[in-house]
């Protein structure tokens, strides 16, 4: 028996609990993240329902029933001048990373952002030393947009963070 084909699709209250798990293993064991302390289902219920009713994307790919990675725009900046712009996240769980899993929740998230009218996705990528975030921005047309040196420390080391930039929009 070969294992299901991920689908991907918009995120449900009763994931929280699967997304909740899979970025508490992130903040407990990386620094791909600057979370500390990990957020709870009861969280990422509440971030769903915020980012939803925001008209924003959070999408979940699903395999044998269980979700096995997320991805969801937020906003980049409070500012109203940065309403256009947005920043993107995807997680997968260990097991499922190397699949094109990310590939295609990234890919079904800037449909997303696309259709909810943004013109910027920013990607904030923290250096842990793997490239697999910043390749994957890159092979869906993400360009380097500047590098923030040591601005966070986690697990007793500095930390850098890559800035990347898909234009979504026209023109500029």
């Amino acid at each position: 028996m070969t294992p299901e084909q991920p689908v991907v699709r918009a995120a449900a209250s009763a994931d929280s609990g699967q997304i909740a798990a899979i970025f508490a293993h992130y903040v407990a064991t990386s620094v791909v993240t600057f979370e500390e302390v990990a957020p709870n289902a009861e969280d990422w219920r509440r971030r769903l329902d915020d980012l939803t009713g925001q008209n924003l994307p959070f999408l979940v790919a699903e395999a044998n029933g269980d979700v096995c990675g997320f991805a969801y725009a937020s906003p980049w900046r409070p500012k109203p001048a940065y309403r256009h712009t947005v920043e993107d996240t995807v997680y997968l769980s260990p097991p499922h990373t190397g699949r094109g899993i990310g590939g295609a929740l990234l890919g079904e998230l800037l449909t997303g952002c696309a259709d909810a009218g943004a013109r910027q996705v920013i990607a904030v990528i923290a250096d842990s030393g793997s490239d697999a975030s910043a390749a994957l921005h890159r092979r869906f047309g993400f360009t380097e947009a500047g590098r923030l040196c040591a601005v966070g420390r986690k697990h007793g080391r500095w930390i850098d963070t890559l800035l990347m930039q898909k234009n979504l929009g026209s023109g500029r």
